[in-house]
This record gives C-alpha cells, structure tokens and sequence, in this order.
C-alpha cells in the first residue's frame, strides 16, 4: 500500500527544500516543475508538438521558456494551447513515478494542485507557508525576479491562506530545523495510519 501526499505552496515558500526533507525521511518525490523540464529538454516529450505548434518555441532542439514567455505575451490565447500540449505529458510522466517508485509514501511537489484540482488524486495535502516577509527576502535573493515580478505571480496564485485552509498539513518553513521537525512528525503520523489501516 502506498500514500500519496500532495506537496504544494505559493512562491518562495521552501517547497523544494521541504520536499528534499521529505526524501531525508525516505519518500519518493516526484518534482512537477522537474518533470517539465525534462519534458522541455533535448529529446524531451514536448519538444516535436511544441515546435509543430510553435515553431519559434523550439531553440537548439529544447523548449526555450523564454521563447514561450513572449510568444504568450504576444498571445494570450496561446497560453490554453501551451497547457494542451503538456499538461498531458506531464500527467503521463506522473503516472509512470507512481507506477515505478518504490517507497510508501510517495510525495507530489505540485505549485499549483489545488488550482488544477489535483488535490482530488491525492490521501492528503501539505502546504508549505512562511511568514510574507521570509517569502519575499527568498525570492528576491535569488535574484532571478524584480520585486514586481515577484508581486504580480504572488497576487495571481491562490493565497496562502487559502491553501493552508485547505491542507491537511501545515508546514512552517521559517528554519530548516522546524520544517524537518515537521516533516517527520507528519510522515510518522502517516506510516502510523497505514499500519493501523
């Protein structure tokens, strides 16, 4: 029998160390954000329809992100288009972890479950969350956004609030040593479910 916990939380929450901690506790985690880039790579999956549909998508035989930020910027529309093509791939490339991992709880790293309704597939869901000021120092450090950057994708991902609500786990990332704490509480608390199952 396996678990299947859904791991989500907005930007610069510490989702991606929080889902390393999970592997610490010797959990399979399968990455969404990961399992695009593989998909957009050389060789990868997305890489022919892509170029079909967007041939200016397509640089050096991988999926430039950039690309597609301007073609999306240019259209709108395109952006349905985009998802149409991947958000299958992706769904494929999940199906084939939760068929091939071999752990007993299996974590999804997903930004965006509760806005795809991917909450529905999983037997629990943890939220990561910090306190907005933590949030906006981590984005900001990695020097990769402006602070209106960071702004405008906070304000269009569900708020955090919202998500914790919405969570049957809460994990505070304010230090590593308080999130790992809560990682093991919670995966202790989960084989304790199976065993008693």
């Amino acid at each position: 029998m396996t678990f299947q916990l859904g791991l989500t939380g907005s930007i610069g929450m510490g989702k991606s160390t929080t889902a390393g901690l999970f592997a610490e506790q010797g959990c399979a985690v399968w990455d969404a954000d990961a399992a695009v880039h593989r998909l957009y790579g050389a060789g990868g999956a997305a890489v022919a329809p892509m170029q079909a549909a967007f041939p200016d998508a397509v640089q050096d035989g991988i999926v430039s992100r950039a690309a597609l930020k301007s073609i999306i910027a240019r259209d709108p529309a395109a952006l349905r288009r985009i998802e149409d093509i991947v958000h299958p791939l992706v769904a494929q490339d999940r199906a084939e972890f939760r068929a091939t991992a071999r752990a007993d709880i299996l974590v999804f790293d997903i930004p965006l479950l509760f806005e795809t309704g991917g909450e529905t597939a999983m037997d629990a869901v943890a939220c990561v969350s910090a306190p907005p000021d933590i949030q906006k120092e981590r984005v900001l450090a990695r020097g990769t956004m402006s602070l209106a950057q960071f702004e405008h994708i906070r304000d269009t991902q569900m708020p955090n609030a919202e998500k914790c609500a919405r969570s049957d786990y809460v994990i505070v990332t304010d230090t590593l040593d308080h999130a790992r704490a809560q990682v093991q509480q919670i995966v202790q608390e989960i084989r304790k479910r199976m065993a008693d199952a």
